[in-house]
């Protein structure tokens, strides 16, 4: 059994589909949009010009999967969560920090600790939190 994320970008899912391809090698390996669904969704429930945004993703990050939709107007809520990194090593943990720093706001910076050599905590443009670690 496998618990992968899905998250809801309300209507910036694509620009954070491109925004971690280049912060951490991020590839698609599934996409739909909702003017390819095979049904339409019912009335009211995605907003008037949306049919060219994406309505289902499956993004491969490292080893995971990680699933993503512009939503239907949830809007950005990243609360009571955070997605975990392990990196390589530390100059790798370094990388994967400032890239997803960029925009977003750094709760913990890059440190050690005393289950990781390094370790941070960061929240990207999007307000979605990251925990990088080296393992020890």
């Amino acid at each position: 059994m496998a618990i992968e994320p899905y998250l809801f970008f309300n209507g910036r899912c694509e620009e954070a589909i491109e925004f971690y391809k280049k912060a951490l090698g991020a590839e698609v390996a599934m996409l739909m949009r909702y003017k390819e669904s095979p049904e339409p969704p019912p009335p009211g429930m995605v907003p008037a010009g949306w049919d060219d945004k994406i309505m289902h993703v499956c993004v491969r990050i490292g080893d995971a999967n990680v699933m993503a939709s512009d939503g239907c107007s949830e809007g950005l809520n990243f609360q009571g969560f955070s997605l975990s990194l392990t990196a390589a090593d530390e100059a790798d943990a370094k990388r994967k920090f400032a890239a997803l720093s960029d925009g977003g706001q750094v709760r913990m910076p890059l440190g050690k600790t005393f289950w990781s050599p390094c370790f941070g905590m960061v929240a990207d443009r999007f307000g979605l939190g990251w925990m990088i670690t080296v393992a020890p």
